[in-house]
């Protein structure tokens, strides 16, 4: 069976995660898959994808095989495979747009991005480079607040063909406009901002469905987390947040069906940049409520996780789902995959009900 052919935007944590575990999981066995639904969707495994296009702005990566340029500061992963062989693939300059907030000139160079001075490519230039590649999809991994170059990259995919998996909170997948444009190209999307295995949204979200059906009521909650990696660096400009606290905050209520907390009893967003955490990421959770007699109670949680490998294996396993609907022809918003993978999907179900509907999509049972 052929491998899945994908191009990357942002070669980041993220990224580096990512291509780490899929040359790791090419050396193991189904008995030692952690972190997937399953070994084998489709036909396809986890080590059964290569990236065949790059881009990114920052000059440390530009023009380098994709296999160095993912070991490059600002990374600071932790390395889940050091030993990635060459792939041959080289990272092309990609469009700056708002993927660089301004406030990150101010830090060490070995914390921020520092711009590339190659040309920028225009549109012609990314869907060439997509089609020329062979490349499946496109994923974007490029940093919150980045409006803009998403919409960019988006409209390069529907016009490459290629199918767009959408890791971050920028909203595509999940705005009717952007949703429409996918069906009538037939080209699949899967989106809108990447769940992790188990973390901070996951954990939160689950807890909120607990306390729904055990008839605890839930009247006030938070959720802070801080890390060091680039992702916490740039979100330290609050202009960026909105999509970000939007989507995080939407992916806990809508475990509360009709109960929804009033805007001021919730509070789930970034809260700080502590260098010497890395890409370790640290999240406290709040939540306080009334049991049986209006009896008070609260819970508090403390949720540590290295933050990029945290999501890679949901993303393999989005990726293979997209490769799934490609193979069967059918293109358009994916909700079932985007309801289990994604924190802001067109439509929020349960984690349950997602699930049960991805395995559906999965066996060929449910469309989509």
């Amino acid at each position: 069976m052929e491998r899945i052919r994908i191009a990357i935007v942002g070669v980041g944590n993220c990224a580096s995660a990512l291509i780490q575990g899929i040359h790791y999981y090419r050396h193991k066995s189904k008995e030692d898959a952690i972190g997937f639904m399953h070994w084998d969707i489709g036909g396809y495994k986890p080590g059964d994808i290569e990236v065949v296009a790059a881009f990114d702005i920052d000059r440390r990566k530009v023009g380098k095989d994709v296999s160095e340029a993912i070991f490059e500061l600002p990374n600071c992963t932790k390395p889940i495979y050091p030993n990635v062989p060459p792939s041959g693939v080289k990272v092309s300059m990609g469009r700056v747009l708002d993927g660089f907030a301004p406030h990150m000139k101010n830090y060490d160079k070995k914390y921020t991005f520092l711009l590339s001075d190659q040309e920028e490519p225009g549109e012609e230039d990314v869907v060439e480079i997509l089609k020329r590649s062979g490349a499946h999809m496109l994923l974007n991994y490029l940093p919150v607040g980045s409006e803009e170059a998403t919409k960019f990259y988006a409209n390069c995919a529907l016009k490459a063909g290629v199918g767009f998996i959408n890791c971050m909170p920028v909203f595509i997948a999940s705005d009717r406009d952007w949703g429409r444009r996918f069906e009538e190209k037939n080209v699949p999307i899967i989106g809108d901002d990447i769940k992790s295995q188990v973390g901070a949204t996951i954990v939160h979200r689950v807890l909120t469905h607990l306390f729904k059906n055990r008839g605890v009521k839930l009247e006030r909650t938070y959720q802070l987390n801080t890390g060091g990696n680039t992702d916490f660096l740039n979100m330290l400009d609050r202009s960026r947040l909105y999509s970000k606290k939007k989507s995080k905050t939407e992916s806990v209520q809508s475990q509360l069906g009709e109960l929804r907390l009033p805007d001021e009893n919730i509070h789930i967003g970034p809260s700080d940049w502590v260098a010497w955490q890395k890409d370790n990421k640290i999240c406290f959770i709040r939540m306080e409520g009334k049991l049986f007699g209006d009896i008070p109670m609260d819970l508090e949680l403390r949720l540590s996780v290295e933050d990029s490998p945290n999501s890679g294996g949901v993303v393999i396993d989005a990726i293979r789902c997209c490769k799934l609907a490609i193979d069967r022809g059918k293109g358009g918003i994916l909700y079932s995959p985007s309801a289990y993978f994604m924190k802001h999907p067109p439509r929020q179900y349960t984690d349950e009900e997602a699930h049960q509907m991805t395995e559906e999509f999965i066996q060929g049972l449910r469309e989509a």
